[in-house]
């Protein structure tokens, strides 16, 4: 016999079924993840020597009956540690403790992350940070760490208190369950998802100069599907890796890469309260410390990281509430890389540009518009006379010209609709400037999807 629980919540996807609320490209609570989404999921890793992890079932939100909603990522020993957290002003509890922690410790000697989903424990006052505060309490009391070595995160609805009770007497459960295996890691991914369709973890191993001789892991694992605009976005996300990092050197290794990842990405215009991007560097791999931003290795670690966090973001983009298009925005030839990417946010949060992406209809008008308004740009970045607009495929075929210098292109409008329905596409915007009057200035980069019919739906249901 079905329980209390699992009966509302068969009755819950029942009615929304009914009410036509029931997202195409995503999965309700109980059912699997979408068949066009379990291609982003990894079947193997290689993760970094040092760490455990383990996703435990608490259940936060009552409508959630088995799936894992309590994330624990653990190090043997401690770390460095560096994080970025939202710049919205109402900062979610978990936000506020955590800056603490790290400041209090100067990002040394951190262990370990707790993450729960179901619950954001935002604008919740006095409370909510106690609740916070209890979270890091007992993960540092079952992982025998005497003060201040775990950072927290929360994501979920706002403004509703966390079961403190509930999630406190899962911890041990939590840790006894730790495990460095590849299906520990995917289900740890799993229990920080909410509106999430697929759990979104990746590895990867590299090298540095000074030390040739040991391999190195990355591993990460985000969430988010809606929210989703710097700075940052309802997301959170945990990297972890067993290179030697001293958390001066941390810290500015993770605001240079996050700058051009997940502070580059969006899906909706909407910045949260929760949002945190954490990185812990525990050194078990060996080798020289990375300690200097003029070294070798931190020039190497930056351009490994900043990939790696891209193609990390972009699965975020990927899983856009209701979304069908995954859109790369480039912005070429402007004389100053800030006034490009802000062409290209403004690009990527126009309701009317993704709206005609959805509809596959080639109306670049909105494009112009949306580079026209953007605020904060210098003056002489953008010159209609200098401007081209085009749709560059995926597929490495020709790219089909919209706007040459200014000048209106003759449409091939079949053509476009053939480019329109892949679920990939670049818009490429060229400002036929640069530095100094030459062309190959600098170049602008955001990712971002389409506006569905669904993206309504899911956000008028949702806290349901």
């Amino acid at each position: 016999m079905a329980s209390p629980a699992q009966s509302t919540t068969a009755m819950a996807v029942f009615t929304r079924i009914a009410k036509g609320q029931v997202r195409c490209y995503s999965a309700p609570v109980e059912t699997a993840i979408p068949a066009a989404k379990r291609k982003y999921i990894p079947t193997s890793g290689t993760y970094p020597k040092g760490f455990s992890v383990s996703g435990t079932h608490v259940g936060v939100k009552a409508s959630n009956t088995k799936f894992p909603d309590l994330a624990l990522i653990t190090s043997d020993t401690p770390c460095s540690a560096a994080a970025v957290f939202t710049t919205n002003k109402f900062q979610a509890a978990p936000v506020q403790v955590s800056k603490r922690i790290l400041e209090t410790t100067r990002g040394q000697g951190i262990r370990s992350v707790v993450i729960n989903a179901g619950c954001a424990n935002a604008v919740t006052g006095k409370g909510g940070l106690e609740d916070a505060e209890s979270m890091v309490g007992k993960v540092d009391e079952v992982t025998g760490v005497a003060e201040a070595g775990t950072l927290v995160m929360s994501t979920g609805v706002i403004g509703q208190r966390l079961p403190i009770s509930k999630i406190l007497s899962k911890i041990p459960t939590a840790h006894s369950s730790l495990s460095s295996s590849h299906s520990a890691w995917l289900t740890t991914a799993r229990a920080i998802c909410t509106t999430d369709t697929f759990p979104k973890l990746l590895s990867r191993t590299f090298t540095l100069p000074s030390s040739p001789g040991h391999t190195y892991s990355l591993a990460g694992l985000t969430k988010g599907a809606g929210m989703i605009h710097p700075n940052m976005a309802t997301l959170l996300g945990v990297i972890a890796t067993d290179a030697p990092i001293t958390p001066s050197a941390l810290s500015s290794l993770l605001k240079q890469s996050v700058s051009r990842s997940f502070n580059a990405i969006s899906i909706d215009g909407d910045t949260s309260t929760n949002d945190t991007v954490a990185i812990l560097a525990n050194g078990a791999a060996g080798g020289a410390p990375i300690n200097s931003t003029q070294s070798n290795d931190y020039a190497a670690f930056q351009e490994i990281l900043t990939s790696f966090l891209q193609s990390l973001s972009q699965l975020v983009v990927r899983d856009g509430e209701g979304a069908t298009k995954f859109v790369t925005v480039r912005i070429k030839n402007s004389s100053d890389y800030a006034s490009a990417q802000l062409i290209a946010s403004s690009i990527a949060r126009s309701p009317l540009v993704k709206t005609a992406l959805y509809g596959k209809d080639a109306n670049w008008g909105r494009i112009l518009c949306a580079i026209g308004y953007t605020q904060g740009v210098k003056e002489g970045v953008v010159v209609p006379e200098k401007t081209s607009v085009s749709f560059k495929p995926v597929d490495g075929s020709e790219v089909l010209k919209l706007l040459v210098d200014g000048e209106p292109e003759q449409v091939d409008e079949e053509r476009a609709a053939v480019i329109l329905k892949e679920e990939d596409l670049e818009i490429v915007v060229d400002l036929g400037g640069g530095v100094d009057g030459k062309m190959g200035g600098e170049e602008g980069v955001y990712w971002f999807c389409d506006f569905s019919h669904e993206y309504v739906t899911i956000n008028g249901d949702y806290r349901t």
